[in-house]
């Protein structure tokens, strides 16, 4: 750390690589869908007795079966790369394990030239946090569901919307009626959006550009709003919070907005992220893309998350990854979700 910031130290000692063997096939532990049939500590890397997990960027574990498949478990760290960061990365290890002579996106960093805004001094004692008996819960919907929808929203409003739009007014509405708040308290929504596009002419590429790039944006309405309201202007609520993105981005950047993002970390705030278009599914280190990609995340207990996955080929549609509603909450919950599947 310098001036309380982040630094890489690049030693070229690696990273910290596993190789493991499991003695059942894929097929014995059905393909790894939920509940697992192995605990995950099995599939991903233990950091060395000697290092600090805190300092650890990147961390891998191959783990073969007794079929001949494989899992490559990953731990990374934030600080340095987002989803899309992440997932380019691979991919260029997936070009170099392919024999390609070079990355066919070649890495940028050049972090230097994206202005910083101004630090926001942290004062008062640090926040606590209520730990939650979240639910795991794995659902597909289907790409018919999803079109239909879209086709809905299209005829209604005369606009077009996007898949994560569409599936993440499904899970807002199905969740405000499934937490059994009081009408006026409120249901947030938090999800991260990557910048990159707004980065052109400080940045040589902004398709390379694997370092984290995101820019957070916030969803609030009353439990009795979102119980209201006909999914398509739950649509269109997200929407707009997208589109604003722009303008509240720049205003950061150069310190014309401080307060970015301030949700409370109660029952009434969720987060999403979408896995699904980062390039993870992409990734190819000779053998051809994965299978399945997925977040072994189920000891997350403060906030209530979800993340869309794509489903494990031949399926398609979205796969949605969820840890936010309680246990007792659940079933309400997906009764809800099942009738947009």
């Amino acid at each position: 750390m310098v001036d309380g910031e982040p630094e890489v130290d690049c030693t070229g000692e690696g990273i910290w690589f596993v190789e493991a063997n499991a003695n059942c096939s894929l097929e014995e532990i059905n393909y790894l869908e939920r509940p697992l049939m192995v605990p995950k500590d099995q599939l991903l890397p233990q950091a060395p007795p000697e290092a600090r997990l805190q300092d650890e960027i990147l961390m891998v574990q191959v783990t073969e079966f007794t079929c001949g498949g494989f899992t490559v478990g990953i731990c990374s760290s934030h600080l340095v790369f987002d989803g899309l960061g992440f997932a380019q990365f691979y991919k260029a290890v997936g070009d170099m394990a392919r024999n390609l002579p070079e990355p066919i996106v070649k890495p940028v960093w050049f972090r230097e030239n994206i202005p910083a805004p101004p630090k926001v001094p942290h004062a008062g004692p640090l926040p606590s946090f209520t730990v939650f008996n979240f639910a795991t819960l794995v659902v597909d919907i289907s790409l018919d569901s999803i079109s239909r929808t879209k086709d809905l929203y299209m005829a209604e409003t005369g606009k077009r919307s996007s898949t994560f739009e569409v599936v993440t007014a499904m899970i807002l509405k199905c969740r405000a009626r499934a937490l059994d708040l009081m009408p006026e308290a409120e249901v947030r929504l938090g999800f991260a959006a990557s910048t990159r596009h707004l980065l052109h002419g400080l940045l040589p590429s902004v398709e390379g550009y694997y370092g984290n790039c995101l820019y957070p944006i916030a969803v609030a309405k009353s439990t009795e709003e979102i119980n209201k309201a006909p999914l398509v202007s739950v649509i269109s609520l997200i929407k707009g919070a997208k589109e604003a993105l722009s303008t509240k981005f720049v205003d950061w950047m150069y310190g014309r907005n401080e307060s970015y993002y301030n949700m409370p970390l109660d029952y009434g705030t969720m987060v999403v992220s979408d896995w699904s278009k980062v390039g993870l599914n992409e990734i190819d280190f000779g053998w051809g893309p994965p299978k399945y990609v997925f977040p072994l995340n189920d000891d997350l207990d403060i906030i209530a998350s979800a993340i869309y996955l794509k489903p494990p080929l031949p399926k398609n549609g979205i796969r949605l990854m969820l840890r936010c509603v309680k246990e007792e909450h659940s079933a309400v919950f997906c009764d809800e979700l099942l009738k947009f599947a």
